[in-house]
């Protein structure tokens, strides 16, 4: 990642923090501007993130005579399954002199209008953990299964037994998802392979829901495939994220200071949402905002090419995902109020106007 620093060098220290990586997705957008790389694309709008943060530096490096402390910018990498926020954590992106008071974070949000900010105190992201499952059985040809320990037939069954661990073992008024998003199995059509894998994701909005759940999935996944004769593995990524939780207070002071950057007037309370976030482990450490901007708009005009109208209310991680390029000013101007109002907090002078 990198690490940038405005202001005196001393506290108070207040951070900033877009994430910039990309997914493994074939844009499907046709427009102009689309990845060039194929099966790579910004279908999160972490590119977006990471320029309103580069426009905020630019605002805050011409108030920097003003500034009574310093903002810590990062631009952290691995947001997607990478724990790129742990990681920079653990090497002191934090703890260094001057440590960090407080931290504050944005994510595009094609789910509410352009102009909309809104968040919530508390939990507002889940807890998050990746799997795969290894199915072993005995392969052979599919003329002869009674030959065979199959293990499509042993993953097909592990997969609809997956699902009722959220459908019938979790309250109606918990949250919890199990999803199942990579099955592989086989590369012919006359022979039943002696392998098969499944990969997905559990969420939870507390870490003990998620540990609750690694538990169950474990042992559905171990006797779903005995019930057909093969054996079962499951692994699990080096690093769940644990949900992402707004500091109550710190939430209430930018909902004051901050109620003007959305277009109604106030920050708006939404309720949690299931998709997760490494931002979680800065926020595990230091009191901490982060904060949804909305982006939607279902016939939004490129500024070069009016012509050309786009949905930007498609969700993230999708080849169709539009960033709606509108929602940039409104986080570079976001990102410097919030710091110049934080550290204008814990000192006795005004902030810069």
């Amino acid at each position: 990642g990198i690490v940038a620093e405005i202001g005196t060098g001393r506290a108070p220290c207040v951070l900033l923090r877009a994430d910039i990586d990309a997914l493994p997705i074939r844009e499907a957008t046709e427009l102009p501007f689309a990845s060039e790389t194929p099966g790579k694309m910004h279908a999160c709008g972490h590119d977006a993130h990471a320029a309103m943060l580069v426009g905020a530096a630019a605002v805050l490096k011409k108030r920097e005579a003003s500034l009574n402390g310093t903002v810590r910018l990062i631009w952290q990498p691995a947001e997607e399954g990478g724990a790129g926020g742990k990681r920079m954590v653990e090497e002191g992106v934090l703890a260094k002199e001057p440590a960090v008071g407080a931290a504050f974070a944005f994510h595009q949000w094609p789910f509410t209008s352009i102009g909309l900010v809104s968040g919530r105190p508390l939990t507002q992201m889940a807890a998050t953990e990746i799997f795969d499952i290894t199915i072993s059985g005995v392969g052979g040809h599919a003329a002869m299964p009674h030959m065979v320990k199959d293990p499509i037939v042993a993953a097909a069954h592990v997969v609809t037994s997956l699902q009722a661990i959220a459908a019938r073992e979790t309250s109606p008024l918990d949250s919890a998802v199990v999803s199942v998003t990579m099955v592989h199995a086989g590369s012919a059509y006359n022979v039943i392979p002696a392998g098969a894998s499944v990969g997905g994701t559990i969420r939870s909005l507390t870490t003990d829901g998620l540990a609750s759940l690694k538990d169950r999935v474990a042992a559905v996944v171990e006797l779903a495939a005995a019930a057909h004769r093969c054996n079962a593995s499951i692994s699990w990524s080096a690093d769940a994220y644990p949900p992402t939780v707004n500091d109550p207070d710190l939430f209430a002071w930018v909902s004051r200071v901050a109620a003007d950057a959305s277009v109604t007037g106030k920050i708006e309370l939404v309720e949690p949402t299931m998709g997760g976030e490494d931002f979680s482990f800065i926020a595990q450490e230091v009191p901490s905002v982060f904060l949804a901007l909305g982006q939607g708009d279902p016939s939004w005009a490129l500024p070069d090419h009016p012509d050309l109208l786009r949905d930007t209310t498609v969700t993230v991680h999708s080849p169709f995902f539009v960033l709606n390029e509108n929602v940039l000013q409104r986080g570079v101007a976001l990102h410097a109020h919030l710091a110049l109002q934080w550290l204008a907090s814990q000192t006795s002078s005004p902030p810069p106007h």
